[in-house]
């Protein structure tokens, strides 16, 4: 049976009232499937408009090339 766990909840740049919320799922695929890293968003604070599920196998990965994507961000607006 999936489980979700928050871990962390964000605000959402240039939004009002919107977040980001952070949470762990457990067999998110059903029985016996590895555990993601969800990212939500919502526009409103509360109700999850769209969702990522990242395997912690790929996490690393998505957090190298977003880093790299906000740094070059940072460069061409300095």
């Amino acid at each position: 049976m999936s489980t979700t766990t928050e871990i962390a909840t964000l605000q959402l740049s240039g939004t009002k009232k919107g977040k980001i919320i952070i949470s762990n799922i457990t067999e998110p695929y059903g029985k016996e499937t590895s555990d993601v890293v969800s990212i939500g968003i919502a526009l409103n604070g509360k109700d999850i408009e769209w969702k990522s599920h990242i395997p912690y196998g790929s996490l690393d990965d998505v957090i190298e090339v977003l880093q790299k994507v906000s740094q070059e961000k940072k460069a061409q607006n300095a």
